[in-house]
């Protein structure tokens, strides 16, 4: 089955610096057939203005991760982590048993990025942060940028305490990647940019495409485009 849901058709919320489209419930958007795919809880498309953000504010046992479009974000916790994650590349935060973290558009432009939310399949855990680049090239397929999945165990993905992943992928025009769910697993694929079709489907730029009982799903980006792609148990 391949669900795919409109950009428009997302939640949303605006005020004076920050302009957000939620894909699952979130805040004051409830929607009640979008509570989330799996272990997969939030994934949040936010611009933010440039010298705001979001101030100091706690979370737990929650694996947040991060994957920056355009701009950067400055990230601040109380464990005395400082970054600043740019276009691209990703953060991962292990909410674990507490931290209160700020993230913050430093930058002279708007920052956009994905907000990604993954329930842990292990709690109480240490919390903890890291961050790091990855290619930024088209026709080096889907990279795995952040996994708590077994076979992915020893790679240079950055660790989650969840069986799940995170891989994106820049493709040039005509470019198809194609990626393998396994039985009992579900995913969720959002075009950063660009045009693509999965499994013959058309989905613009930022709309959302749930994906369950696909055991082969083929991604053909109809022009320059840059996907997200998160594969998570059912």
């Amino acid at each position: 089955m391949i669900d795919i849901r409109p950009f428009d058709s997302l939640g949303a919320f605006r005020n004076e610096w920050l302009n957000a489209r939620h894909h699952f419930s979130f805040g004051g958007y409830r929607d009640f057939k979008r509570m989330g795919v799996g272990a997969l809880r939030v994934w949040n498309d936010d611009e933010i203005a440039p010298g705001t953000g979001f101030g100091a504010h706690p979370h737990e046992n929650m694996e947040i991760i991060t994957f920056v479009r355009q701009g950067a974000i400055t990230h601040k916790d109380s464990l005395g982590n400082v970054g600043v994650t740019s276009a691209g590349d990703v953060q991962v935060m292990h909410a674990g048993t507490g931290i209160t973290h700020a993230e913050l558009n430093q930058e002279t432009e708007a920052t956009r990025l994905f907000q990604i939310w993954i329930i842990p399949d292990e709690t109480g855990v240490k919390p903890g942060w890291q961050a790091r680049e990855f290619p930024h090239e088209a026709g080096q397929g889907l990279q795995v940028l952040a996994s708590g999945r077994p076979d992915d165990a020893g790679s240079n993905a950055l660790p989650l305490y969840a069986n799940a992943a995170v891989l994106a992928a820049k493709l040039a025009a005509g470019e198809k990647a194609v990626y393998r769910l396994l039985p009992g697993r579900a995913g969720y694929l959002v075009a950063a940019s660009g045009e693509i079709k999965v499994n013959g489907r058309l989905a613009h730029a930022r709309d959302g495409v749930a994906l369950q009982d696909e055991p082969e799903v083929e991604i053909e980006a109809l022009g320059d485009a840059e996907i997200v792609l998160v594969d998570v148990r059912e």
